[in-house]
């Protein structure tokens, strides 16, 4: 049976699994012990779930649960990040680079350091979405301490060259951090095998509790130093004061199990899933897909529908199903998607485009209904303009 509003808005947030609800509930109640409180039983138990949600962590991302620092999300992990190494190497230099595309947690953490100072290179991407390696490797100069690149675009799921960029980092002896929020639990990923760094992932993007994330924070070779962003009691190894989310870095541990154990199925299924949405939406007349087809996450489609306000276009079916003109972050805004200008695309069209991501309770007869509903507002408010 159909339920609506049909939710496709993946990329925005997901909606907690079952089972990392479960996980999480004694520690709201029984188990409410302070991770820091060393004295007494609750303490140790909640301390104890702490570490072994480390651990599940750890794993999905192919890290050391030493190398983990939980915080409350991937805004405060890329700000602790870019702040963080601007400080601790600013004997060594003081430049930044990045891309324009980034989310507006990192550029605006970006924008914030620039009025300290700060020297950053924002560069640019061709029309599927993609830095040039070659201009990466121009930007860099001798006080140069940081590349950050992320993962997978938010609006296009683009994935960007990771592993290329890192060589490129370790050829200079910069520090490589990339922002993976929309790529951790979704593609395969190893901070060893990427030659990362530093990187951010939000619980509520894989099928966790919003309010918690992580930073991953590399222990060796080279051996990644941060200036902590918050001071108080020393938590997180002095990177990250205050009390523990343990209900929330339980939930966030859970969700990184579920997704290591099902990322292949899952995969898959959902790139069936896209595919099938999109090849059937492109047999409309005028649609396209923004950003490389190929280098992408496999739950993602942004759309251009040419001759259709955006806006009215979602209006059109709003109330039973959930899409995005845009990020998350920046849907309040009525300008047209910065991203999607970056890739070239004029306002008028990247006002037309939709993003649609899919999950891992997205089902075929969901799909089978945002098709026929997409499809007919499109033909209906074409027919309305051509009156």
């Amino acid at each position: 049976m159909l339920h609506l509003p049909v939710y496709l808005d993946y990329n925005a947030t997901t909606p907690c699994d079952p089972a990392v609800v479960e996980a999480m509930l004694p520690y709201f109640t029984t188990q409410f012990g302070n991770a820091a409180s060393r004295q007494h039983a609750l303490g140790w138990q909640a301390e104890e779930a702490v570490d072994y949600a480390r651990k599940q962590v750890a794993a999905l991302i192919g890290a050391d649960a030493t190398e983990i620092v939980f915080t409350s999300g991937a805004t405060e992990s890329n700000n602790l990040a870019l702040k963080g190494v601007v400080e601790m190497y600013a004997g060594k230099g003081n430049h930044i680079i990045t891309c324009v595309t980034e989310h507006k947690a990192v550029l605006d953490a970006c924008k914030h350091l620039e009025k300290q100072g700060v020297l950053v290179t924002y560069l640019p991407v061709d029309d599927k979405g993609l830095i040039s390696l070659e201009q990466l490797a121009a930007a860099i100069t001798p006080a140069t301490i940081l590349i950050a690149i992320m993962y997978a675009n938010n609006e296009t799921g683009v994935m960007q060259p990771v592993q290329a960029i890192s060589r490129i980092a370790k050829q200079h002896g910069i520090l490589f951090f990339s922002d993976a929020t929309q790529a951790v639990g979704k593609v395969p990923l190893n901070v060893i095998n990427d030659g990362i760094d530093i990187m951010s992932f939000s619980a509520h993007k894989m099928y966790g509790p919003k309010g918690v994330g992580g930073l991953y924070v590399r222990r060796r070779n080279p051996r990644v130093r941060l200036t902590a962003q918050i001071d108080g009691g020393g938590h997180e190894r002095g990177l990250r004061s205050g009390t523990l989310n343990v209900p929330g870095i339980v939930g966030l541990g859970k969700a990184a199990e579920l997704c290591r154990t099902q990322l292949e199925a899952e995969a898959q299924q959902m790139r069936k899933l896209r595919d099938k949405l999109e090849n059937a939406l492109l047999q409309l007349e005028g649609v396209s897909v923004n950003g490389d087809a190929e280098h992408r996450l496999p739950h993602v489609s942004n759309l251009a529908f040419q001759y259709v306000d955006g806006n009215a276009l979602m209006l059109g079916f709003s109330k039973n199903i959930a899409v995005a003109a845009g990020s998350a972050c920046t849907s309040a805004s009525m300008e047209p998607s910065f991203v999607l200008k970056a890739l070239g695309l004029e306002d008028e069209l990247a006002r037309s485009s939709l993003r649609f991501s899919v999950g891992r309770f997205t089902t075929e007869e969901e799909i089978d209904y945002v098709i026929e509903q997409v499809s007919q507002t499109v033909k209906t408010l074409r027919s309305l303009s051509i009156q």
